[in-house]
C-alpha cells in the first residue's frame, strides 16, 4: 500500500517537470529609440513592426524595468513568445536583450531581432541568422552582450536621398509622403514574416 502512495506522490511532480521543460520560448525584439520624438522615424521601423505584431496578437505592452524594455507575452501553438521593445537607446539594445534572455532562459538560437536596414530598399525584407553588425549600432550592441548567433529580420529603408545626407540624419527622419503611405502594407507583410519564423 505504501508503494502505491509513493507513486502517487512522484507522478504529479514528474508531470509538472515535463510540462515546464517541454515548453519552448522565443524572443522577438524590435529595435528603435524610446521617446515620442522618435516616433515614426526610419530608425524605429523595428518598433513599428513589433507594435503591429502586438496588435495582431491583441496583447498590450507593459514596462519591465529589470529587463530594460516594454514587453508583451503571447502563447502560440503551445510556445511562449516574448515581444519586446528595449527602453535603452539603440546603441545599448544589447543590455535589454541580454536581460530578457537571462530572465526567460531563452537561448540565442530562439531570438529574432527586427530592425531597419539602410542597405536594403524600402519594401525589401530579409531574414538571416548570425553575421556581422554591418555598422548597425543596435545589432553591434546585441552581438557585444549576447553573441552573434541570433536571427535578424532586416527591413529596408533605403535608398538614402539625397545621397550626400549623413546616414545618421537620414535614419532619424520620419517616414513621409509616398513612403508613409506604403507603411501599412509593409508592416502587414513584416508581421507575416515574423509569424513564419515563430511557427515554422
Amino acid at each position: 500500500m505504501a508503494l502505491f502512495q509513493r507513486k502517487d506522490m512522484i507522478s504529479p511532480i514528474t508531470l509538472k517537470y515535463s510540462l515546464s521543460t517541454s515548453e519552448k520560448k522565443k524572443l522577438v525584439v524590435g529595435l528603435g529609440n524610446p521617446g515620442s520624438e522618435y516616433d515614426g522615424t526610419r530608425h524605429n521601423f523595428g518598433f513599428m513592426a513589433i507594435d503591429k505584431l502586438a496588435e495582431h496578437y491583441d496583447v498590450t505592452f507593459v514596462t519591465k524595468k529589470d529587463q530594460k524594455c516594454k514587453q508583451a507575452i503571447v502563447n502560440v501553438d503551445g510556445d511562449q513568445i516574448i515581444l519586446a521593445k528595449p527602453e535603452t537607446y539603440m546603441n545599448e539594445s544589447g543590455q535589454a536583450v541580454r536581460a530578457l534572455m537571462d530572465y526567460y532562459q531563452v537561448p540565442i538560437s530562439q531570438v529574432l531581432v527586427v530592425y531597419d536596414e539602410l542597405d536594403l530598399t524600402l519594401g525589401d525584407i530579409r531574414l538571416k541568422r548570425a553575421g556581422s553588425s554591418a555598422g548597425h549600432n543596435g545589432i553591434k550592441s546585441i552581438i557585444k552582450h549576447c553573441g552573434e548567433d541570433f536571427f535578424r529580420l532586416r527591413l529596408g529603408i533605403g535608398p538614402k536621398t539625397p545621397e550626400q545626407m549623413d546616414s545618421a540624419d537620414f535614419v532619424l527622419q520620419k517616414f513621409a509622403g509616398p513612403e508613409k503611405r506604403r507603411l501599412p502594407k509593409l508592416l502587414t507583410t513584416t508581421v507575416e514574416h515574423i509569424e513564419n519564423w515563430v511557427t515554422p
